[in-house]
């Protein structure tokens, strides 16, 4: 019967369509550990889990653990530990760190509980399977995107442009943050672009910088938000001055505020990955990894780009809320 249930699975990754299955059997422990607790993106990977936990009605329980804040990387290794300590059948994980968790992440391997990474990497430990965005790409994408709103706006390839990164060392943000410099150099190497500011992921502290850098900076063009609290901040400045027309932001990533941004013309378009898509993967290849079958060493969960003209037919991707089943 399980090797059916399998099979299922299967084609639930591949499709996406859903599958409810009801066994007598005691359910697999899967324990979905986020960044933070506080941002819209990892509440839509919990949903994705949860997802996944009812269409295997029991088979697994799913639980989630996670840190107030992506800054608090020493809790969630504390957290980490804990549930290690619990001896659960597979960890699903969105690491803050490539490093910090590594050494808890490869005894439990060495245990033989199945790991899982989504969002980031985590070098030097044993896993499964590691789904993620392509950032590097998706940093090209928010390039590509401040230099066509730059164009449609009349405004000159040269002159000054702004980064403001959620946090320094942090894989995804790093590759993103690669991905834009060298899309930049190559389709508009007239636009400099500033020394990088770090906000500790904080929604004041990005509005605060976008501040500072328009006043040092009155004839700044533009700005790309490297995740959606950094995108909530530059765009409520934006806002409060009424730059809509005079700035071009670009940001990763998609919460309510930034839709609302969006709409506002305060961000010209959202760089979006598919948070529901990376929980119910996630769990659905842990799923999989306990029963021994083989998965994909690395799973490409997809960019989209999402400007005012395609955001109401969009709201799949950017509103994962709307798709709960539980």
């Amino acid at each position: 019967m399980r090797k059916f249930v399998l099979l299922m699975v299967m084609v639930l990754v591949l499709l996406g369509t859903a599958f409810s299955y009801a066994a007598d059997v005691e359910p697999y422990d899967i324990a979905f550990i986020v960044k933070a607790t506080d941002s819209d993106f990892w509440q839509y990977t919990i949903v994705g889990a949860k997802n996944a936990e009812f269409d295997l009605k029991g088979l697994i329980k799913v639980t989630v653990y996670g840190p107030p804040s992506e800054a608090d990387i020493d809790e969630q290794v504390a957290i980490l530990e804990n549930v290690v300590n619990t001896k659960p059948d597979a960890i699903v994980i969105a690491s803050t760190s490539s490093e910090a968790t590594s050494l808890v992440l490869d005894g439990a391997y060495k245990q033989g509980i199945k790991i899982i990474l989504i969002d980031n990497f985590v070098y030097d430990t044993g896993i499964h399977s590691f789904l993620a965005t392509n950032n590097k790409v998706g940093g090209a994408l928010a390039a590509d995107k401040l230099v066509e709103s730059l164009k449609a706006a009349g405004k000159p390839l040269e002159g000054k442009i702004s980064l403001i990164s959620a946090m320094a060392g942090v894989q995804v943000l790093i590759d993103r943050d690669d991905g834009f410099h060298a899309r930049i150099k190559e389709i508009a190497p007239g636009l400099e672009v500033l020394p990088t500011r770090y906000v500790d992921n904080d929604i004041a502290v990005a509005a605060n910088a976008a501040e500072d850098l328009l006043t040092a900076n009155p004839d700044l063009l533009g700005f790309f938000a490297d995740n959606n609290h950094t995108g909530d901040g530059v765009a409520r400045v934006i806002e409060e001055r009424s730059l809509q027309d005079k700035n071009v932001a670009v940001a990763y990533d998609s919460d309510p505020q930034e839709i609302d941004a969006l709409r506002s013309g305060a961000l010209k378009a959202l760089i979006v990955q598919d948070p529901h898509g990376m929980g119910y993967k996630g769990v659905m290849f842990a799923f999989m990894a306990i029963n021994g079958e083989p998965l994909p060493q690395y799973y490409d969960t997809g960019v989209y780009v999402i400007t005012k003209e395609n955001l109401d037919d969009s709201m799949w991707i950017l509103d994962p809320f709307s798709r709960k089943k539980y």
